[in-house]
């Protein structure tokens, strides 16, 4: 694939993203993890300008860097599950076996979720010269 369809899909995920950020049970980090995949095989500079955004990028780096999922996002992912498996059965009645077909993806998610390791904390260093209370 060349360079422009990763491009074009980087932006679209970035998109999706977005548009995750603000709707309730559409997820947001799936999409801006998908759009630093493309970025990284198309442009140095939006993949970039993706892992140094304030807000997502810590995030998208220990992603990129370990697998790692921060707790309150796993937490999030869980309920936003839940909740949409709820909203399913009040809405639809489905039959016991659609609902199990719907439960099993939903669970294995959730379970891959929970099992992803927690970011490391990175100490902060401090030498006794720098301080300026003295």
């Amino acid at each position: 694939m060349t360079r422009i369809p990763y491009v074009c899909l980087g932006w679209l995920m970035v998109s999706l993203g977005l548009i995750g950020a603000f709707v309730p049970l559409m997820p947001t980090t799936i999409f801006l993890i998908l759009a630093s995949w493309f970025f990284a095989r198309s442009s140095p500079r939006l993949e970039a300008w993706l892992l140094d955004h304030p807000h997502f990028g810590s995030t998208l780096r220990a992603w990129n860097e370990t697998g790692a999922v921060p707790g309150p996002a796993k937490v999030m992912a869980c309920v936003g599950m839940t909740a949409g498996f709820g909203l399913f059965l009040i809405g639809t009645h489905p039959s016991l076996w659609l609902a199990a077909v719907v439960a099993a993806p939903m669970l294995t998610s959730a379970v891959y979720v929970v099992s992803r390791p927690s970011p490391r904390k990175i100490p902060i260093e401090r030498s006794g010269d720098d301080c300026s209370c003295c």
